[in-house]
């Protein structure tokens, strides 16, 4: 209580509704729970470590560790997928600096795209073929993004709950009902399998779930950068298709027309 007291007097209103939740004895994670991001990881955490009678301090030091882990794992891969990301959308705007290169190397590359039927169709074919590189590439770049959700977040929940004595059973649902609505996209049963193997094994189920939630994080950050490392490609399927096209209707085609149109050609 007094830690969130302390937190609440630098203005946060989360913190606040916390310092108010734990002095009237109320479910303090649920008023995390209310924070997003962030706040619905430590609420599950809270939650899993009130119900089963985990140390709290322990239990919020421990797994403090593995979220500033799962916070770096994000901001690697949103690093990695940066240059990738601007370098398309730097691209995708090239088709429309060809009308003014025309109209700079003395060609009426307005007029002709304006007035000239042929010059409309190119017009219309080269606005259409920008669009769907625009659309396409934050396609690319959305599915290559990180999950929202902390890689291993319900195996560390599954070992607070058995470090303080709770059974599977009852871990299973506690962690089940804890889980943020982001929730990674691991199994359910992966953990339960872990705690299975522990016991016919004879060692200690927590450590060997640390040990999951640890190479999940692992795999995030690997899975990350490579799924940056194959945007880079995949981004040259627009770039070839709908930029490069539209950059010849747009800015290369009106110079041909002028030409055609001043009789400079036979």
């Amino acid at each position: 209580m007094n830690a969130w007291t302390y937190l609440a007097e630098d203005g946060d209103p989360l913190a606040a509704a916390a310092a108010r939740a734990a002095t009237a004895g109320d479910d303090v994670g649920a008023v995390l729970a209310t924070g997003g991001d962030s706040w619905a990881d430590i609420a599950a955490v809270w939650t899993v470590a009130v119900e089963t009678g985990a140390p709290l301090a322990d239990t919020l030091r421990a797994v403090g560790a593995a979220l500033r882990d799962g916070a770096d794992v994000t901001a690697d891969v949103r690093v990695a997928l940066a240059e990738p990301a601007a370098t398309a959308r730097l691209l995708g705007w090239l088709p429309l600096l060809g009308v003014p290169l025309g109209s700079a190397l003395g060609f009426d590359s307005i007029g002709i795209l304006l007035t000239d039927p042929r010059g409309g169709v190119c017009l219309g074919a080269g606005a259409v073929l920008v669009l769907a590189a625009q659309v396409w590439t934050r396609r690319l770049s959305r599915r290559a993004r990180p999950p929202t959700a902390v890689p291993g977040l319900r195996a560390e929940l599954w070992a607070v709950a058995l470090s303080a004595g709770t059974s599977p059973d009852r871990t299973r649902t506690l962690v089940d009902a804890a889980m943020p609505a982001a929730a990674s996209a691991e199994s359910p049963d992966d953990a339960a399998r872990t705690v299975a193997f522990a016991q016919r094994a004879g060692v200690p189920a927590a450590e060997l779930l640390r040990a999951d939630a640890w190479l999940a994080r692992h795999r995030a950050r690997t899975d990350g950068r490579t799924a940056a490392a194959r945007l880079s490609t995949r981004l040259l399927l627009p770039l070839g298709v709908c930029t490069l096209p539209a950059f010849l209707l747009l800015g290369v085609a009106p110079m041909i027309l002028g030409i055609l149109r001043t009789g400079a050609l036979p």
